[in-house]
């Protein structure tokens, strides 16, 4: 998929520097073209001779070479990429890349590049959270740069949390879903959601489902990858985004989700309601944990109101729907129900009676819907190629 893609790696001095010597190794394996430049201070953490070797070319440091007076011109480096990839990103990078700082060769080469960037922050959980560093980010997307997240997890101080710079495999991911656009929804907006809806009895514990998110966020990365900008309203699940197009919002309960929707909605082109919302709620939340006792606790239960059906009294006039229904009885007949009862104008179905299909799985087994009640059933399939599947059918009737 990278066979000849030009890509410079930029490397600048965090500990994360490490990862990328298989960073570039996969890049190469894909079949990309890598050129590294790096910061003095990233040849703390590993040798140019690494990086060199590794991806087959001369690595530069300084703006010219001390030894022969060769120059390493940013300018045509900004001019041959297809990417430039910044790759333990620091928050000290940031922030001159941010206000237009060009100190390094690094920074000169952002400043001069005609192609896309991508940056992978790396730094400690409390330098990552600061103000600044987000307001630094937010600078760089504004600019149009790729942002991939950093993971959770234990930091270089032994601290736990999040700031760790994305997986070497995870970067290759991204830069993979980047160049893999196929440009059908390029310049559409998608609304999607994810994942299941806890709704609070008291401060530990939650009514929930089994959702695990997977068929959503797979969705989500399927719609970016086609050039579509993606809107993730996530509900509480243990994922990661890895497509720069995707922007994420978190949310707990099926009101929070509900608002977001509702407030995001008229903004998008398509809406996707994957998540599994709680169809109740409790009528009271108790302050405090209840404790148990010798007598039954009745609880009583209240309607959550209906996303899905609030999006089809709103949807307005070129806007598509689509929705999901997971069944374990008399599926057909429901789904079609709720096809039309909705106003979706694609549904998908699945069922609980299918085997390794629906929560908690890596596959998915799925029939699609749409309003004249044309059927494309599906056989068992990972949640990436379901949401392919799913995604063509959205493209054809968008151009329709």
């Amino acid at each position: 998929m990278l066979k000849d893609k030009h890509i410079i790696v930029g490397i600048t001095g965090s500990i994360a520097a490490y990862k990328a010597a298989l960073l570039v190794r996969l890049l190469v394996r894909e079949g990309a073209e890598v050129k590294v430049v790096m910061t003095e201070l990233a040849k703390q953490f590993i040798t140019p001779l690494t990086l060199a070797t590794l991806s087959k070319h001369p690595v530069m440091v300084e703006f010219y070479n001390p030894e022969n007076g060769d120059w390493h011109s940013h300018v045509d480096m900004g001019l041959w990429a297809d990417l430039y990839l910044i790759a333990p990103a620091t928050a000290n990078t940031i922030g001159k890349m941010a206000h237009g700082i060009a100190d390094n060769l690094l920074l000169t080469t952002y400043l001069s590049a005609k192609c896309p960037v991508m940056v992978a922050p790396a730094m400690d959980l409390d330098m990552y959270r600061h103000p600044a560093t987000q307001e630094n980010l937010r600078i760089l997307r504004g600019y149009g740069n790729m942002i991939v997240e950093p993971a959770e997890g234990e930091l270089a101080s032994g601290l736990v949390g999040k700031g760790r710079m994305a997986e070497p495999e995870e970067l290759v991911e991204a830069v993979r879903n980047y160049f893999a656009q196929k440009g059908e929804l390029k310049g559409k907006r998608v609304l999607l959601t994810a994942g299941p809806t806890y709704e609070s009895i008291d401060p530990v514990r939650f009514i929930g489902n089994y959702s695990s998110g997977k068929m959503g966020f797979a969705l989500a990365e399927a719609f970016a990858g086609r050039g579509a900008e993606v809107t993730l309203v996530a509900g509480p699940v243990q994922l990661r985004t890895t497509h720069a197009g995707i922007r994420r919002m978190d949310v707990k309960s099926a009101k929070e989700m509900y608002d977001a929707v509702v407030g995001e909605m008229e903004h998008h082109d398509i809406v996707v309601s994957c998540a599994a919302v709680a169809d109740f709620k409790p009528v009271h939340c108790e302050q405090r944990k209840v404790k148990r006792g010798k007598e039954h606790w009745t609880l009583e239960l209240e309607p959550t109101a209906d996303i899905a059906e609030e999006l089809g009294k709103r949807k307005r006039s070129g806007q598509l729907l689509v929705g999901f229904a997971l069944e374990t009885n008399d599926e057909l007949s429901n789904a079609l129900q709720k096809l039309h009862k909705k106003n979706l104008d694609l549904i998908v179905l699945n069922s609980l009676r299918d085997a390794h299909a629906c929560f908690g799985y890596d596959t998915n087994k799925v029939t699609l819907i749409d309003r004249d009640e044309r059927q494309y059933c599906y056989e068992l399939k990972t949640k990436r190629e379901v949401a392919e599947d799913i995604v063509d059918r959205v493209v054809e009737l968008m151009g329709k």
